[in-house]
């Protein structure tokens, strides 16, 4: 059986231009799906050795997940530079606090990616766009203890990310 390293050379070797392809058309540059076909065999060096029987079906779920977190990332800062522009001048933040901001919006993203999709909308309802309770259950029509349940696995799921290593 051959060894690990060997195994994801070939891996690389017989499939990196292809992915590469394949994400060019998804995200419409070659510099981008470079990066992003680099990223996708790191991860693949990060996880647990597996035996493929579908190696480019494993490497497109892996990549696609990197997509998404890419469109995500470009959404979050359209939307940043979008909320800088409607702001005077004097008010505009440096260059440096742009980049923390950035980094910290990002990290919030990341945050509750690992929510479910429900959860995760409350969430945003309540801390970001300020509803109450019985707001959020009214535009997503289910019941208040419902949206509080939801708050309580969220803010939860908040503390243990945020306090994981003091566990």
């Amino acid at each position: 059986m051959p060894d690990r390293a060997s195994s994801i050379e070939a891996l690389y070797g017989d499939h990196h231009g292809w992915l590469k392809g394949w994400l060019r058309r998804r995200v419409g540059n070659a510099s981008d799906a470079a990066d992003l076909a680099h990223d996708t065999f790191v991860r693949v060096l990060g996880r647990q050795p597996v035996a493929l029987r579908e190696p480019r079906a494993y490497l497109a779920t892996i990549a696609n997940g990197l997509v998404v977190s890419h469109w995500r990332r470009q959404a979050l800062e359209q939307a940043w530079l979008d909320a800088l522009a409607c702001q005077p001048e004097p008010m505009a933040p440096s260059p440096e606090e742009r980049s923390l901001i950035l980094e910290t919006l990002e990290e919030i993203a990341r945050l509750i990616e690992g929510l479910p999709a429900r959860v995760r909308e409350v969430f945003l309802l309540s801390q970001i766009d300020g509803l109450t309770y019985p707001q959020i259950s009214e535009e997503m029509g289910i019941t208040v203890n419902v949206v509080q349940k939801a708050m309580a696995r969220a803010m939860a799921h908040c503390y243990k990310a945020v306090y994981r290593d003091a566990f």
